[in-house]
């Protein structure tokens, strides 16, 4: 789920000054791509666009229909082979995005780790995490991952509510969550699940039965985030019809704070914003992002980023296969000023337990970037919702629910 929040950052900063281009043309020209020469990289992110089924508040891309999904996975390869000509460096982390990576046969999915590894220099262990929803996770499809190379399970379960999992349209009940979870659990030790609070007609109570559901089961992560309304979504027509009424603010954030106590109270580190993680467990592939590490995405809508540069696939399936089979990646490309990398900074930040440090902004940006960060922050720091731990900033945790807000009024337009 890191990258929707990833696509929220993008559209907030958009506003600020940006160099942008759109390229089409061979990756071995791809000029966009040689400031990771120099540069660790984090990890490697497939997109795989692909559903059974349509959820109401999703706005990601993907397709329901699953006729092209040989030229999709052939493309896909195509495009792992084509960018490593511009990489060195250890990958760390292999994720599985979508869509639905577990529509994909065990085999599929092993084919495009082997075309990765057979690429890139990957670590002896890297973190390869599948997004799976649970009723693909048969116990036969559970047993051929647990032979395979994906050590971590990213299971979209959202609720074990089937009055909710109705309104949100998921392709699974609660029975089949429970299920899966049981069967999962007994093969797999690092396994994360997302759980979606906010729920229309939702309230405190149902949302601590959710949450104590998933804690039966002894996982070591899980994260967690509030419903939002989507434009183009089916759960913003159905707003707009009044069909739905969305949950009061107060309510929602009332429910944000249970889910932190509960958590807290079970061992559970909330090392960012909507994850929390047994120490040993927190995710090496979110941990890179909001520590803004360098990531390579493949696949039609991903996202790269090497901490100076920004660019994404085209989001468009038929474009996309259409463009690899030529060798060409379609994809536009952002240049990140020194402006739009501090918000960067302090947006991903202010989001995790690290914060965001004064020593790092001066040395990055300049003093006078750590001045404006001084006293623009005094204000939410007088009012309880940040505070400094060793020039360090961070929220409190009455002001972690609203850090992305906080961010937005810490940012830079510009300096002169």
């Amino acid at each position: 789920m890191v990258w929707q929040q990833q696509s929220a950052i993008f559209t907030m900063l958009e506003s600020n000054n940006r160099t942008r281009n759109f390229r089409a043309g061979p990756l071995l020209l791809n000029k966009s791509l040689t400031a990771l020469k120099n540069r660790k990289l984090a990890g490697v992110y497939i997109h795989i666009p692909f559903c059974k089924k349509a959820c109401h508040y999703c706005d990601f891309h993907f397709s329901t229909q699953l006729k092209h999904k040989e030229d999709m996975l052939s493309a896909i390869k195509k495009e792992i082979a084509l960018r490593s000509t511009s990489f060195t460096q250890q990958i760390e982390t292999i994720y599985f995005g979508g869509g639905t990576p577990s529509v994909l046969t065990p085999s599929e999915i092993a084919e495009l780790i082997e075309q990765v590894q057979s690429h890139f220099d990957v670590s002896e262990n890297p973190e390869i995490t599948l997004e799976a929803n649970p009723d693909d996770l048969s116990q036969s499809m559970l047993q051929s991952l647990s032979s395979s190379s994906v050590n971590r399970l990213s299971i979209g379960i959202q609720s074990f509510d089937n009055r909710e999992l109705k309104m949100m349209n998921r392709a699974h009940n609660a029975d089949q969550a429970l299920q899966c979870l049981d069967a999962a659990s007994s093969l797999f030790k690092n396994i994360s699940i997302d759980l979606i609070y906010g729920m229309p007609d939702s309230s405190l109570e149902s949302w601590q039965k959710n949450i104590e559901q998933a804690l039966e089961f002894d996982l070591p992560h899980i994260s967690s985030y509030a419903l939002t309304i989507e434009p183009k979504t089916a759960l913003h027509h159905f707003v707009k019809q009044e069909v739905i009424v969305p949950l009061d603010e107060q309510k929602v954030q009332d429910q944000f704070h249970l889910l932190v106590d509960v958590m807290e109270q079970n061992k559970f580190v909330h090392y960012e914003l909507s994850s929390f993680g047994k120490q040993g467990y927190f995710s090496k592939n979110n941990t890179a992002y909001w520590k803004g590490k360098t990531y390579l995405g493949i696949g039609p809508s991903a996202h790269s980023f090497d901490g100076q540069t920004r660019s994404w696939n085209v989001s468009n399936n038929a474009k996309y296969i259409q463009s690899l089979q030529k060798g060409v990646r379609p994809f536009e490309e952002e240049i990140l000023t020194k402006v739009d990398q501090y918000n960067e900074y302090i947006m991903t930040g202010l989001r995790t337990i690290w914060g965001v440090s004064e020593k790092e902004i001066s040395h990055r940006f300049g003093d006078s970037y750590a001045q404006h960060l001084l006293k623009q922050s005094q204000r939410y720091v007088n009012e309880g919702l940040l505070f400094w731990d060793h020039k360090c900033l961070k929220t409190t945790a009455k002001g972690s629910f609203l850090s992305d807000g906080i961010a937005s009024a810490l940012f830079l337009i510009n300096l002169s």
